[in-house]
């Protein structure tokens, strides 16, 4: 190599330089979210509006991501913000996974449904979490394959359907759905209810069931192998809004007896990097035409900010009425086990 070359390089590499210092040294905020759950160009409008970049990694079930915080802890915290349903809230709580939440830089906490803060007995002050999405699973059926059916939990008894037809790989919904066709409580602590719920499951619903399924369940019913899908409006619409002819046979309902409903959260985790960047991601989703651009995106309603509900343009899959008749699920204590006896021990037991 000749020396002008050599000369041209230090050159280059000189100009260069700080420009890739600069990429390196942006704040990142790492979160720790279920899975289809926050829009990519909320994500890109935060990442410019605040110079720092988003490390995004999902989970899709809250067993699932408390097993890996647990494991963690104690080793420093690998996420900034998590986003626990309420149930699981006064559980990290106790473990001592959450920061307290400074709300005097959220100046957006203005905007939230006092309707849902009432409800929201684990943390009805804000102290260590922010509601972020207020629903409930549902039953997403194909009225084009299922011209018939009921809004019901029984349509998972139909051994017509059988082979065709996947229910969440998860505890509390697929159990509280059963609890509630019986005319139960979500959050029964009565073993003989809850052993009968393991029973209908197991001899009823199971037997008519591809699979317990809650990450892949949307792509299977787009692709025509599953006709009638246990799962979150989002998650769906998500993958057929493109697909206007199947946008036009899907029908999404939350049964008529009822079932579990959630609020899903946003916290800061103990020993978080970034503790004032996640405040400022907080407030930020909280804004009306942020959180308006994220249950758009989803085909969701506004059902935890109210100024939202003015701005957003999408008609959603379901409405915040339809949410009267379910129930909140709640932190169960040592009952839980109880749960956990049922779903691991016989329902999922040789899966």
């Amino acid at each position: 190599m000749v020396k002008r070359d050599i000369i041209l390089l230090a050159v280059l590499a000189a100009f260069l330089m700080p420009a890739i210092i600069s990429c390196d040294s942006r704040e990142k905020l790492y979160i720790y979210n279920w899975t289809y759950y926050t829009p990519e160009s909320v994500i890109e409008k935060f990442e410019s509006e605040f110079n720092c970049r988003v490390i995004y990694d999902e989970f899709a079930s809250n067993e699932d991501m408390y097993a890996k915080l647990m494991a963690n802890k104690g080793k420093g915290s690998s996420y900034d913000i998590v986003f626990p349903s309420k149930d699981y809230v006064p559980i990290m709580i106790r473990q001592g996974m959450l920061e307290r939440i400074d709300k005097s830089k959220l100046k957006n906490l203005v905007n939230i449904d006092p309707y849902v803060l009432s409800i929201a007995s684990y943390d009805p002050q804000m102290e260590y979490s922010v509601p972020y999405f207020y629903g409930a699973a549902g039953i997403i059926v194909n009225t084009a394959r299922v011209p018939n059916y009921e809004r019901s939990w029984s349509i998972f008894a139909r051994e017509d359907l059988k082979g065709r037809m996947t229910m969440l790989d998860d505890m509390r919904e697929v159990m509280g759905g059963a609890l509630s066709f019986m005319g139960n409580s979500v959050n029964t602590q009565d073993p003989l209810q809850i052993a009968a719920a393991k029973d209908l499951i197991n001899e009823m619903w199971k037997p008519n069931l591809v699979k317990f399924d809650a990450e892949s369940f949307a792509k299977g019913y787009v692709n025509g192998d599953f006709w009638v899908v246990h799962g979150y409006a989002d998650a769906i619409y998500d993958e057929i809004k493109d697909n206007p002819q199947l946008f036009e046979d899907t029908l999404f309902f939350i049964p008529e007896e009822g079932g579990p409903s959630y609020i899903d959260n946003m916290c800061i985790l103990s020993g978080a990097r970034n503790i004032d960047l996640a405040h400022k991601f907080i407030d930020f989703i909280h804004r009306p035409e942020i959180y308006a651009e994220f249950v758009d995106e989803f085909g969701l309603p506004a059902t935890v900010n109210i100024p939202a509900r003015q701005q957003k343009r999408g008609v959603p899959m379901f409405s915040e009425t339809e949410l009267l008749n379910t129930e909140l699920v709640e932190d169960l204590g040592e009952s839980l086990e109880f749960y956990i006896d049922a779903w691991f021990n016989s329902i999922r037991a040789g899966d």
